[in-house]
């Protein structure tokens, strides 16, 4: 039982899905909210929303600047005044003017300054501020004992920035010293530059806690939105105070992420859902399709198809909006369709739609849209046999999508106000990248070594070289390879195999006597190679055309799919006609059957199946003389139920009522190819006459 479990196949699917769940959850966003996009004095485009917990309702950003504004207009700011510095400058001063001026000089200097320094000298932005204020307050901080600050008022009225600071003090000493005719040297202006700096400055600590006081009346709640309250509807245009309130809910949304717990929580669902979702397909797959579900290949390329274009739309809807009705999901049931069946394709795209249904933004609307679209693309191409189909297909698409989003429209708001012009836009491209769908199934039969149904059409043209070269050396082979794909594809029909798929392998199956077209009877004209052969080495003439001819078919680089029909038409079959004459001429011997075995395998497909019938049954209605319906029935019975009795169908998956309808199928099939024909009365000697007698006259009128 464990050996079965975790047999490698079962290893194998269960790696894909891991893998697949993996790559999904690393590219989904790391957000456990839904991401908006919204700017200001424009239409709120999303859902209504509210809020998920309690918001303060805060000032719109030009409210709180303007009151901002007004508060550092009237406050009077907190400065402290450098003592040190004072005494540094003043002593660095007196000390260079010891070499440029004069004592007397010297003392005015140090005066002026010290008498500047006493009234206050302030920064140039401080000096702006208290310039530009009506009064000209400020509050200094003083230290008192021990750790204790004092605030006291002074006036500012006096106080002079480094600039007029320095002008004055350069008047004053010129004016009374040379009686304002004189001129300070350079090297004394120099030194004043030097030592003037100033003493009365902003107390950054002080002024910052005593703003933020002021700034708690701005920066205060106006109110609160309560949980489950409404927030913006659909339509409503973001006014400052909502584009406020929004920016401050997503702000808060996005600190309660920082927790650690309820984030985990939140990737935890969604590997949960993704799981769930691939379960499903699974199930499908494994109860209702288990020879795809049997195949690695296939189910290889049905995870990372599914896992590439769910990638896809999440990219497309995280960075443009609207970005993911861009993703062609009608793609997905087409192309899977041309490489499995309907149901699958299907089921595939609900496995799509469902797991992208994370990143959507109106996931009702999305998931119905995209269904619509899908469900309508998947019917219009029953069989992708032509690339001109896909244009019909994106075409049904777009009606699809355009009739899907006015119903969404009508059903959300009951008119059409939400109605947007530019998704026209959207899914016209959309539709316009489906049609393109043709080259992406061209990349996965390279890829994966499919064969689709364009590629069979495509082989099973009759100027093809390789079928024009097989008309040209073995024509009798030819025609007989035209019928049984006439045959075998009416068959197909009936019980619902791949009919494309029959018609193109039975063109191919004979392909191999074209080594050697002389020794088969098709190809004969009174001349028989056999006569002079003994049995087996007849017998290795006509089996090799199967070894022949899928050498053939690996020069030409024909799809596996095809070379299965060149191995398995005749099976492990015996050339029954050789084997028997060895029999016959050798009755004391006992002879080798395997000499006269076919390599085979036998047929493992439907359509495999009902070639090796339609191949034989076409061959052998070549030999009959009564062609009534009775000696073609009991033909076709005859030729079936042998091989059945052989067991060379045993590995096919093909069921009594198939075998039995594709008998019917041939009987009716070869009863229209050889009914009986009208024969034509000859015309009478003495009507002749007549009539060449009444020409003449005629023609003398």
């Amino acid at each position: 039982m464990w050996n079965k479990i975790f047999s490698q196949l079962n290893l194998i699917r269960f790696g894909l899905a891991i893998i697949s769940v993996a790559v999904i959850l690393l590219i989904l966003p790391r957000a456990d909210h839904q991401s908006f996009s919204f700017e200001e004095n424009q239409p709120w485009k999303y859902p209504l929303l509210t809020a998920d917990f309690d918001t303060p309702i805060l000032r719109d950003s030009a409210s709180a600047r303007k009151m901002r504004d007004s508060i550092d207009r009237v406050f009077v700011p907190f400065v402290r005044r450098d003592v040190a510095a004072e005494k540094a400058n003043i002593t660095k001063f007196a000390n260079l003017l010891e070499n440029y001026s004069s004592p007397t000089e010297r003392s005015l200097l140090v005066k002026l300054l010290r008498n500047v320094y006493s009234k206050g000298v302030l920064d140039s932005k401080l000096y702006e501020n208290v310039a530009s204020r009506g009064n000209h307050d400020l509050r200094l901080v003083e230290d008192s004992s021990g750790n204790a600050r004092s605030v006291v008022t002074i006036n500012a009225a006096e106080m002079l920035s480094p600039g007029r600071a320095y002008a004055k003090i350069d008047s004053t000493f010129m004016a009374e010293t040379q009686g304002g005719e004189g001129k300070t040297s350079p090297e004394i202006r120099k030194a004043l530059g030097m030592c003037l700096t100033p003493n009365i400055m902003i107390d950054s600590v002080a002024d910052a806690r005593y703003r933020s006081q002021e700034y708690l009346n701005v920066n205060g709640a106006l109110g609160v939105i309560k949980k489950g309250q409404r927030i913006v509807d659909r339509g409503e245009i973001i006014n400052p105070q909502i584009f406020t309130i929004l920016n401050t809910y997503l702000e808060m949304m996005a600190s309660r992420q920082s927790d650690t717990r309820s984030h985990t929580y939140f990737i935890l669902g969604q590997a949960l859902y993704i799981i769930i979702v691939y379960l499903l397909l699974y199930f499908f797959m494994s109860l209702y399709r288990s020879r795809f579900f049997s195949n690695v290949r296939q189910m290889m390329f049905l995870m990372s198809f599914i896992t590439l274009f769910v990638v896809f739309s999440i990219v497309m809807s995280e960075y443009m909006a609207n970005g993911i009705y861009l993703v062609p999901f009608a793609a997905v049931p087409v192309i899977i369709l041309v490489f499995f069946d309907s149901r699958t394709a299907i089921f595939a795209l609900l496995v799509t739609i469902l797991i992208s249904t994370l990143v959507a933004v109106y996931q009702f609307q999305f998931i119905m849209m995209e269904l619509c679209v899908g469900l309508a693309a998947t019917f219009s191409i029953r069989q992708l046999s032509r690339r001109s189909q896909l244009l019909r297909t994106a075409i049904v698409s777009f009606l699809a999508y355009v009739v899907s989003y006015f119903a969404m429209c009508l059903l959300t708001e009951g008119n059409l106000s939400t109605f947007a012009p530019r998704m026209m836009a959207l899914f016209a491209i959309n539709s316009v990248i489906l049609s393109f769908a043709y080259i992406l199934i061209l990349i996965i039969e390279k890829l994966f070594g499919f064969t689709s149904t364009v590629t069979l059409v495509e082989l099973s043209d009759i100027n093809s070289p390789l079928l024009r070269r097989l008309a040209e050396e073995a024509p009798g082979t030819f025609q007989h390879s035209m019928q049984v794909s006439t045959l075998a594809a009416e068959a197909a029909r009936a019980i619902g195999a791949n009919t494309t798929l029959v018609r193109t392998g039975a063109l191919y199956h004979d392909i191999g006597k074209m080594k050697s077209p002389i020794f088969f009877t098709e190809n004969q004209h009174g001349v028989n190679p056999h006569a002079g052969l003994d049995p087996e080495t007849s017998a290795h003439k006509i089996i090799s055309h199967v070894t022949d001819g899928l050498a053939m078919a690996s020069k030409e680089k024909l799809p596996q799919v095809i070379r299965s029909f060149i191995t398995e038409h005749h099976g492990r079959g015996i050339t029954k006609y050789f084997y028997n004459t060895a029999v016959n001429d050798n009755p004391d011997k006992v002879i080798d059957k395997e000499k006269f075995q076919y390599p085979g395998p036998n047929p493992h497909s439907k359509e495999t199946a009902i070639l090796m019938m339609a191949d034989s049954v076409e061959a052998a209605s070549r030999s009959l003389k009564d062609f009534t319906p009775e000696a073609i029935g009991n033909l076709v019975d005859r030729i079936i139920d042998s091989q059945i009795a052989d067991g060379l169908l045993k590995e096919a998956p093909i069921s009594f009522r198939d075998v039995e309808t594709v008998k019917d199928t041939f009987k009716k099939r070869l009863s229209t190819i050889y009914h009986s024909r009208v024969v034509y009365p000859e015309m009478n000697r003495d009507t002749a006459t007549a009539e060449a007698r009444i020409l003449e006259n005629k023609e003398k009128v």
